[in-house]
């Protein structure tokens, strides 16, 4: 439990955090680019240490199909849309049309992993839901589906969608007794290559930034936000499932703000704080260890 809560914590945290990471990345470097250099190094990085560590790096050809799958899910053609969805959309509506991962893992992990329905997890995902629309109300509340409103919409939920995806898929890989670090390793260097292909084939130029802010910011987006984050957070998915591990991802915009408010001086609405409340009740019911249908059962049992 504390291992898991431990897991939880630095995936908030971490991935709570990297939207300022983000800030310094955009300038010179097309958006396209940097993700590119982010995995590449990211990828690295989980290499040498496999290296070190000694850890086994040979996989069948079926192992590396999955591989590659979830790399290009979770690591590639997602972030790829997101940044398109964002050329129309506000990061808020964007961060609203990301919480449906909760329920796009608890579908998909039905589907293909026969993952059993929690209904605590259900109405848990409901409030975050319903949480993230409050704190971000105001952008929410001007949101249209007209024009570029919808292409943003259909963007962003593709790439909600492939993210869920890469989620169960990195569930089903840990089933068959692939590792998370190795996985990750192979998984990003494939992500890598798939955007390197893209960039090559839209002409992006491959520039380079030399400050100290976009060095930093990507080495702590490679290191923190890639390697450490997303093994924690695959971690978690492999322990407690996708469906109750991807909750986290409802928390990540309440630490953005939460660092917006420290550096930023961002102000809290009485929406915004009302909407963190519930989001955090949706949290507590969400990874609660018991099942409601279960307790209606044993309530019925009692009072008859």
């Amino acid at each position: 439990m504390i291992r898991n809560l431990s897991l939880y914590g630095l995936t908030v945290f971490i991935w709570g955090s990297t939207w300022l990471g983000i800030k310094f990345q955009l300038g010179e470097v097309d958006p396209l680019v940097s993700v590119i250099y982010r995995f590449c190094l990211a990828s690295v990085l989980l290499a040498v240490w496999c290296w070190l560590r000694g850890l086994n790096m040979r996989f069948g050809l079926r192992d590396h199909l999955f591989i590659a799958l979830q790399g290009a899910c979770l690591f590639a053609v997602n972030y790829w849309l997101f940044y398109l969805a964002e050329v129309h959309l506000t990061s808020g509506i964007v961060a609203v049309m990301f919480s449906t991962i909760v329920f796009w893992n608890i579908l998909n992990g039905r589907v293909f992993l026969k993952t059993p329905v929690r209904a605590n997890v259900i109405c848990g995902a409901g409030l975050g839901i319903l949480g993230i629309g409050l704190v971000f109300w105001p952008e929410l509340s001007g949101f249209s589906m007209a024009d570029d409103g919808l292409k943003g919409f259909v963007l962003s939920m593709a790439a909600t969608l492939l993210a869920s995806f890469g989620n169960i898929l990195s569930a089903r890989n840990q089933r068959h007794g692939l590792p998370v670090v190795q996985t990750n390793a192979f998984g990003m260097a494939y992500a890598t290559l798939l955007m390197l292909a893209v960039a090559l084939t839209a002409g992006k130029p491959f520039t380079v930034d030399p400050s100290a802010p976009y060095v930093i910011s990507l080495l702590y987006l490679a290191l923190f936000g890639s390697v450490i984050a997303f093994g924690c957070y695959l971690t978690l998915v492999g322990k407690i499932g996708a469906d109750r591990a991807s909750y986290a991802t409802l928390l990540f915009p309440v630490i953005a703000l939460i660092i917006s408010t420290l550096f930023e001086g961002y102000h809290w609405s009485p929406p915004a704080v009302a909407g963190v409340a519930v989001i955090l009740a949706g949290n507590a019911l969400a990874l609660a260890k018991f099942d409601l249908p279960a307790l209606r059962s044993q309530l019925a049992v009692k009072s008859g």
